[in-house]
């Protein structure tokens, strides 16, 4: 199974700006930027907590972020199940661990091992836990990711289990968007910034090095570096069993990479698509899962399959023993793939429904069974057993509160572990799954939640959320924040399955990569004309959600296609798509938008560039904008010039910025409750 860390780094500005007024807000610590980001966090804050929604919603948040009956979710290491852990007592977290025994048991005995609390005041910064990775195969010792205030960067120290402390003289990485694999106990695989040119213009590692105990940093081996235009060079361990691989990929766009093992002091190419993605490695097959076609000897397997092959004819340059694992249909994708010790577990989602299976390998083919796990929802894989068949895996939909699963893979055999309570009445709400015609004939399912007794007169306060890219699917879940705050007080849900994202494989994200975005937009209007046509709602009752790229999506919609929308949340956006690829993390994603930079990438993306394509004198929606000051992703930059410029021109808005929290926006369970008052109190202010 497959144990690689993805490897980070951050970088500042590195181009000018063409005559562009707001530049300055560009600098994340400038003080003229952090007076903006002051004063309209005072005038946007004084106004949406003083509405008669914010203290309910804020009080009812929190107490299910603070709530003892969440699900625990499970990481498995060894003989021990470990999990991080935020309530009102433990604000920062606590990272902590139980015998899998007794975390089965359904009642576990926890031993913490670091309390974030207490290293935060310690040090005086505020930590936030970012994950941790063992040394297999007793998994004694730990390299823990800590950030400062909720970015991608970050500190990379080694903590002894037995001890609860981090090691005295051992491996530690100062700040940076990078991370480490244990080779053995006294070796690592590093990519991080090493110094001067070892940064990729997407702002991640593109050299990777053998580090040695005892040695300082500086002196580690180089073993691979990558051009500055790649996206970034990671490495990670994948293993089969006691077989292990050092594995180096170079990822030359954000959907193209090529894969390396070091073995015997040099690097050995894989041979296959630099489009496939490498899911895990099972009884020496590799498993791939195909982003287009494959054409090799003779046959052709299909776009979207999973197709596995012997992993060490691989390593001398041989294609052997190709097998078939997964073909979808139209209808159908795969969406998560894992391994157990002898088993391969599949999760595919069909019309935006999700089935899981399980896959053995034995006389040179793969045989199948489907586990008869709750149907109609989303099912994800949480966790699996490299030592075992046992796997965990969830269970939701909008209205059935999560529940989590121990199964076992030998036998497809299931048995429930934990529920959540309903934090809100489900049976007063149903769920239709409808479909809208876009602009070019293609139907956009979408997923509509409602009361049982709603009436179609027009006037229901309605919110749509969409994603619509990365090849990521939107797929139902069960929200109790929004069950609360949003159902509960007369609101209709809206969860639109538009291209871009992966509800129905490469082919359907494909459909709106570059200069084929539109067809992204123009989904997501089919689905909002549908609802106003269908008198579900109207425009002074319709709203939009969408964050990251969705709020690039919302930024589009609202800038094309104002009179739809009473209400905008745009949330730790892209706005301006002529300098994304200078800011922080931009470059990388020039695989989905394309390169601004070239004449003919700037002729489609400046159609749509919210920030370039407002104008004077149009009746836009009052948007509500939500960034993170530690967003080393997406630059906050986006949103503060796009509040700057709009106000310039005279528009009323809502901008709020956290100062904690990275791309997710919030780092403790406070911070999550206040915005998502913020946030209902404002889409139920505008649109109820």
């Amino acid at each position: 199974m497959i144990k690689i860390l993805l490897l980070f780094m951050i970088i500042g500005l590195t181009a000018e700006a063409q005559n562009d007024p707001y530049q300055y807000l560009e600098e994340v610590d400038g003080k003229k930027a952090l007076e903006f980001v002051d004063n309209h966090n005072k005038k946007s804050f004084e106004k949406l907590s003083n509405s008669p929604y914010y203290q309910d919603i804020y009080n009812k948040s929190l107490a299910v972020y603070n709530s003892a009956e969440r699900i625990v979710t499970p990481s498995i290491y060894g003989a021990y199940v470990y999990n991080f852990w935020q309530d009102k007592e433990h604000v920062r977290g606590i990272w902590r661990r139980t015998e899998k025994t007794s975390y089965v048991s359904g009642n576990p005995s926890w031993e913490t091992l670091l309390d974030l609390d207490v290293m935060s005041a310690r040090d005086g910064v505020m930590w936030v836990y970012k994950g941790a990775s063992g040394l297999y195969p007793d998994y004694n010792l730990f390299l823990v990711s800590l950030s400062k205030g909720g970015g991608d960067a970050v500190v990379i120290k080694e903590f002894d289990v037995s001890k609860k402390a981090f090691t005295d003289n051992g491996f530690s990485i100062d700040e940076s968007k990078g991370g480490a694999s244990y080779i053995d106990k006294n070796t690592l695989i590093v990519a991080t910034n090493f110094g001067d040119n070892t940064m990729t213009s997407s702002g991640y590692p593109r050299q990777n090095k053998i580090w040695k105990r005892g040695t300082p940093l500086s002196d580690a081996r180089l073993i691979q570096e990558g051009d500055v235009k790649d996206v970034g060079d990671w490495g990670g361990i994948m293993r089969d069993g006691d077989i292990q691989y050092t594995m180096v990929n170079c990822a030359k766009t954000f959907y193209t990479s090529e894969h390396y093992i070091w073995t015997e002091g040099a690097l050995v190419k894989l041979d296959i698509p630099e489009d496939a993605a490498i899911n895990t490695l099972l009884n020496n097959q590799l498993v791939l899962h195909l982003k287009s076609d494959w054409k090799i000897n003779e046959k052709t397997f299909r776009q979207g399959s999973l197709v596995s092959l012997n992993f060490t004819s691989l390593l001398k340059g041989k294609k052997e023993e190709l097998q078939l694992v997964y073909e979808p249909d139209e209808f159908s994708s795969v969406s998560e793939v894992s391994s157990t010790k002898n088993k391969l577990i599949v999760n595919l989602l069909s019309n935006v429904k999700s089935e899981l299976h399980t896959y053995g390998y034995s006389g040179g083919k793969w045989q199948h069974q489907k586990v008869k796990a709750p149907d109609f929802g989303t099912i994800s894989i949480v966790e699996s057993d490299e030592f075992s068949d046992q796997f965990f895996f969830s269970f939701t939909n909008f209205l059935t509160p999560s529940s989590l699963y121990v199964a076992n893979a030998a036998d497809n055999s299931f048995t429930l572990l934990k529920s959540l309570p309903a934090f809100f009445d489900g049976t007063k709400y149903s769920v239709s799954q409808m479909k809208a015609k876009s602009k070019d004939g293609t139907m956009i399912p979408y997923f509509l939640v409602s009361s049982k007794s709603v009436k179609y007169d027009g006037k229901n306060p309605t919110l749509i959320y969409a994603y619509g890219g990365f090849e990521v699917p939107s797929v139902p879940g069960y929200s109790a924040v929004t069950g609360q705050s949003w159902l509960d007080n007369g609101g209709v849900y809206v969860l639109a399955n538009i291209r871009g994202g992966g509800e129905f494989g490469p082919a359907w994200h494909q459909a709106g990569l570059k200069e084929k975005r539109q067809n992204i937009y123009n989904d997501f209007y089919a689905v909002a004309e549908d609802l106003i046509v269908k008198k579900i709602t109207s425009q002074q009752h319709l709203g939009i959600s969408g964050g990251s790229n969705g709020g690039l999506l919302v930024g589009v919609a609202f800038t094309q296609r104002p009179e739809l929308y009473n209400a905008v949340v745009c949330a730790v956006p892209l706005l301006d798509m002529q300098r994304y690829n200078k800011l922080l993390a931009g470059a990388s994603w020039m695989g989905e938008y394309g390169d601004p930079d070239k004449a003919e990438d700037w002729a489609y993306i400046q159609k749509y560039s919210p920030y370039h394509n407002l104008k004077k004198g149009v009746k836009y929606p009052e948007v509500y904008f939500f960034t993170s000051t530690r967003d080393d992703r997406v630059h906050p930059g986006h949103a503060r010039k796009m509040v700057a410029k709009m106000e310039d021109m005279g528009y009323t808005v809502y901008y709020y910025e956290n100062t904690e929290g990275g791309h997710g926006g919030s780092s403790t369970n406070d911070q999550r409750a206040k915005a998502a008052a913020l946030q209902y109190s404002y889409l139920l202010m505008k649109l109820k």
